[in-house]
């Protein structure tokens, strides 16, 4: 990527050859550029919010005397960010989660517009405080990923916005800090009750932090996946991969109650809702579950899990691809001890007991309706056949 200060290379996270899609785009170009042009100055406390892949953080990194605060909700991204400065020999900037302190005070505040406008909400809300009337706030996306709401919250949070320009399929967001506002609590984290029709969880209580899927409703893939899970299996170690707000473990942990139930997501958020969701319902046995922000079951021991239950994602950032799930299908393999199982819900289209097969030479249909499918894979013994199951 070539930027004002030079070129940078970037690549990102998890790597892999066969993946085309660059670390950057038109959005993180067009700010580099307006941040040069027009002499801002970046030797204060500058801090950028949702920096994908680190593209913002390591050019900035490498401008003269800047040090940024990088707050990130992703694991990945952090990993990507973290790679490329060391790539590209770049030291000083501080990486932060979305669950951590932010900072006291901020003379730039870059924001790469996410696609949840939850996330957006919470981050100005956090931020806002840290801002001063001098602030230099501006925000980069493409244009498909700005809308009025999202200027909304620039303008109702921090104070008058408005937008550039559209510039190869992009567009800056410039917001002047009004210290009179008065724009409310955070709304975040945000509980509900669930439905009463979902099983073991029926009627309890959800917590939802910023920027997690269907934060304020449970969404109907999951509602559907609820409905099938696996009861009484006799499981030592169950697995919530992509664990969302950790509906799906904490009702595994209820039907299972001598299982240790590991909640694992690459979001930060994602995870704080589960460990908040399952203290609210199963506060009582704090030593049967895990809470961790990771890469899937990477690091998880093979041969280790009884039972692994994935609700994956099909987009990362606004590309829909089935790359995140194939990937979880595969650590899940890795994971599960022979006659383990991994259940799956996803939407019927996507195929996802093609995957299976070629991946554990099986794949059953538990459950099903005319939008989602319910499928189990077993991991076989060696000497086993594809049909064999666990129990």
């Amino acid at each position: 990527m070539t930027t004002p200060w030079g070129e940078v290379g970037l690549t990102r996270y998890p790597e892999d050859p066969r993946d085309q899609l660059r670390a950057w785009d038109a959005a993180d170009a067009y700010l580099l550029k307006h941040l040069a042009e027009s002499g801002i100055e970046l030797t204060g406390a500058v801090a950028v919010v949702g920096d994908r892949w680190g593209a913002l953080g390591t050019a900035l990194t490498g401008s003269d005397a800047c040090a940024p605060t990088l707050i990130s909700d992703s694991h990945l991204g952090q990993r990507a960010t973290s790679a490329n400065l060391e790539r590209n020999e770049r030291t000083g900037a501080r990486l932060l989660t979305t669950q951590d302190t932010p900072p006291e005070r901020v003379d730039v505040l870059l924001v790469r517009v996410p696609k949840s406008l939850a996330l957006l909400e919470d981050a100005l809300h956090r931020l806002r405080p840290a801002v001063h009337k001098d602030t230099v706030v501006i925000g980069t996306g493409m244009v498909k990923e700005i809308h009025t709401s999202t200027l909304n919250l620039f303008e109702r949070i921090i104070g008058p916005t408005r937008t550039s320009l559209a510039e190869k399929k992009a567009r800056l967001i410039f917001t002047t800090p009004d210290p009179r506002l008065t724009p409310g609590p955070n709304p975040w984290p945000h509980r509900y009750e669930l439905p009463d029709d979902i099983g073991a969880l029926a009627g309890r209580t959800v917590v939802n932090h910023a920027g997690v899927f269907c934060a304020e409703r449970l969404d109907i893939g999951t509602r559907f996946f609820l409905r099938h899970l696996p009861h009484g299996t006799g499981a030592t170690r169950i697995v919530d991969l992509g664990c969302g707000n950790g509906v799906v473990g904490a009702s595994a942990a209820l039907t299972d109650p001598d299982a240790e139930v590991l909640f694992t997501d690459e979001s930060f958020q994602a995870v704080a809702s589960a460990e908040a969701t399952y203290a609210e319902n199963l506060g009582d046995r704090p030593g049967k579950a895990v809470f961790r922000v990771g890469d899937g079951l990477a690091g998880v021991a093979p041969d280790s899990v009884d039972l692994v239950l994935n609700n994956p994602p099909f987009h990362t950032h606004q590309t829909t691809t089935d790359a995140t799930a194939f990937r979880m299908f595969t650590q899940a393999r890795e994971a599960l001890r022979p006659g383990g199982e991994l259940w799956v819900v996803g939407n019927r289209h996507l195929g996802y007991h093609l995957k299976l097969r070629r991946l554990f030479g099986n794949s059953e249909l538990v459950a099903s309706d005319p939008k989602f499918v319910v499928l189990e894979a077993v991991k076989r013994e060696p000497s086993e056949g594809p049909g064999t199951r666990r129990r």
